[in-house]
């Protein structure tokens, strides 16, 4: 009888893991979770990206970061950095970073100190230095940076000495701190980035990882499982398991089935419909928590006729977001108005949100001079929080415009190929969204639609205004909370007249598990994280 992949990761940890043992069948597996991903990393390395797949693989299992966010406190707090200082005039930050820290150690790679201020330096000039020996070395750049402008942010980054390191920033930002806060701002090794270099392979740093997490990656094959192991150093409390593997399982059905049958402890991204299914299996648990994200339908406002701002409200006021709300997510999310979702503290009720009118619609394209139009949009391959099913809400997106005699043509890839074409810009819309990284509202307008976001191509509706701009480097620029609230939600007020994207749904963040999952920390936003995990068995519940 053929193995289950459960049975295959047992067998292979057991037999090659360097176990003594006295016959490999008799042995039990150390401690460890099997996670049903959706799909492939693009790399090993979270700077480099925005996608949510890669976030989760990477992100909280192999990496550190200085500050972090805590979400039951609402509060930054320490991580490789134990303590920071502000100046009056909130232009330098001085981090003092966290004693006798150690890198994971590989076969190919042994730390020969503790993590310092070189890495820091490291880690960041590697993204807003064009002369650094690594900043060219990604062939994707630094979307998350790029988007929100850091290079220009950061006038320099000093080393005082090897444990106080001072960030010199050209202007004021509040959402500085939260920013080191988010899942791309990882720290990296600067020996390990020397080695590579010697070596001529310094692309291996994306790939090969080696970073200050709780877990160090072991082996990964493409479409199969990302296996990884406890990092034994780690600085902080050691992960609750042995061994993490990801399970690469991109159809949903596959992955309830797994979860099910106990090939995996842990499921992501349930479309919202097989929700009732898990109900008939008790020993299937739900995890549904409040999400900070946002599914939108960007427009590119560079193609004509979407250049015209009559044929984007027009779209907007044609889509019925309601009945999307229904056959999509089955309950699990809400209308977006705007992209801010109800959880911000920034949210206003009190947005136009281009409401469903086709016959308004149908009188703005007239208005517009268009008769016969035809429009493209690409829709997602794989699921995502902010989306189960974005190839179902194209479909019914295309139904409405059928209503306005606008044909909707349907466009999808496997995924690594969807998001190197994104990058191209050659498309007329794309269904897609964001899951925050962090609680400040800044998180959902920089990085998606200020102009520095065109040149990292995360401005999906490469759309670029300066009023609007100006309007969020003065919530930048500003420390008072209502000042701030009132400042973005001008900004939405813009957003609803100049239509650039149409917001559909903030849905919440679910997570199906085994009853055994005693302890798990799901975050309202980011990544996925495994290392605070239990899972008991049975006999221990």
């Amino acid at each position: 009888m053929a193995m289950s992949l459960r049975q295959q990761i047992q067998h292979m940890f057991i037999c090659l893991g360097g176990l003594v043992l006295s016959a490999c069948g008799q042995a039990t597996l150390p401690p460890g979770l099997v996670y049903c991903s959706e799909g492939n990393p693009e790399s090993f390395n979270p700077q480099l990206v925005t996608s949510g797949t890669t976030i989760d693989a990477t992100s909280h299992q192999i990496y550190s970061r200085l500050v972090n966010y805590d979400p039951e406190l609402g509060d930054i707090v320490p991580g490789l950095a134990t303590e920071w200082h502000i100046s009056d005039d909130g232009l330098n930050y001085t981090f003092v970073l966290r004693n006798d820290v150690l890198f994971h150690q590989t076969s190919r790679f042994k730390p020969q100190r503790a993590f310092n201020a070189d890495d820091v330096l490291f880690s960041f000039n590697r993204i807003i230095d064009s002369q650094h020996p690594y900043h060219f070395v990604s062939r994707t750049g630094y979307p998350f940076f790029q988007s929100i402008g850091f290079d220009k942010l950061i006038g320099s980054i000093e080393k005082i000495d090897s444990h106080h390191v001072v960030f010199h920033l050209n202007r004021k930002d509040a959402s500085f701190l939260s920013n080191l806060a988010t899942d791309f701002a990882v720290i990296l090794s600067a020996e390990y980035g020397d080695m590579l270099l010697k070596n001529g392979e310094p692309e291996q740093i994306d790939f090969q990882p080696i970073g200050t997490g709780p877990f160090q990656l072991n082996q990964y094959v493409k479409n199969e499982y990302i296996r990884y192991n406890r990092h034994p150093y780690y600085w902080g409390a050691a992960a609750d398991i042995e061994h993490l593997v990801f399970d690469i399982t991109p159809k949903s059905t596959a992955r309830i089935t797994k979860l099910i049958t106990g090939d995996c402890s842990v499921s992501a991204l349930p479309k919202a419909g097989e929700l009732a299914v898990i109900d008939q299996h008790k020993h299937i648990k739900v995890d549904i928590k409040p999400g900070l994200n946002v599914a939108f339908w960007a427009l590119n406002t560079q193609k004509p006729p979407l250049n015209d701002i009559k044929v984007r409200r027009a779209l907007a006021h044609a889509i019925d977001k309601q009945n999307i709300l229904d056959v999509v997510y089955n309950g699990i999310a809400v209308e977006a108005k705007g992209i801010l979702p109800p959880a911000s503290w920034a949210y206003s009720d009190n947005i136009n949100a281009n409401n469903y009118d086709p016959a308004k619609a149908k009188a703005l394209l007239n208005e517009a001079g268009i008769d016969k139009l035809s429009i493209d949009i690409w829709a997602m391959p794989v699921a995502r929080v902010y989306n189960p099913n974005a190839l179902k809400t194209a479909e019914l997106i295309q139904a409405d415009l059928a209503k306005i005699g606008v044909k909707i043509n349907i466009v999808s890839y496997d995924w690594s190929v969807f998001t190197q074409k994104l990058i191209r810009d050659d498309y007329d819309s794309v269904l897609i969204g964001w899951n925050a990284d962090n609680s400040d509202p800044d998180n959902f307008f920089t990085p998606l639609l200020s102009c520095a976001a065109l040149a990292s191509h995360n401005n999906r509706s490469k759309w670029c205004q300066k009023d609007f701009d100006h309007l969020l480097t003065s919530a930048q620029n500003t420390t008072e909370r209502e000042a701030r609230k009132a400042i973005y939600q001008a900004a939405e007020a813009i957003l609803s007249d100049q239509v650039p994207l149409i917001p559909i749904a903030h849905a919440q963040k679910v997570i199906l598990k085994k009853d055994t999952i005693t302890s798990m920390q799901v975050r309202p936003y980011g990544g996925i994280a495994f290392a605070k995990i239990v899972e008991k068995t049975p006999e221990s519940k």
